[in-house]
């Protein structure tokens, strides 16, 4: 495994890794009130986007990171829009 691959998988654990707290609160909770559904959508969005890239390039840290961070932001989305 190269360097570029190494820092690749780094940074995407660190940023993957920043939803988690996240994710856990609203999905004990069940309250998504305080969070922008806006902002979520469009995050959601680039999210799905940049997996479609890495796929497209081939690219596993890019693969990796984007399809956790889609499933744990996919997740505060569905909350958010089931219950507000």
């Amino acid at each position: 495994m190269t360097l570029v691959t190494l820092v690749g998988l780094a940074a995407g654990t660190c940023t993957t890794a920043a939803f988690l707290p996240q994710a856990l609160k609203a999905w004990r909770t069940r309250q998504t009130r305080d969070l922008s559904l806006s902002m979520f959508l469009v995050f959601v969005t680039g999210i799905v986007l940049w997996l479609a890239y890495g796929l497209i390039l081939g690219d596993v840290p890019i693969v990796v990171a984007n399809a956790l961070t889609l499933l744990l932001a996919g997740s505060i989305l569905a909350l958010k829009l089931r219950h507000g």
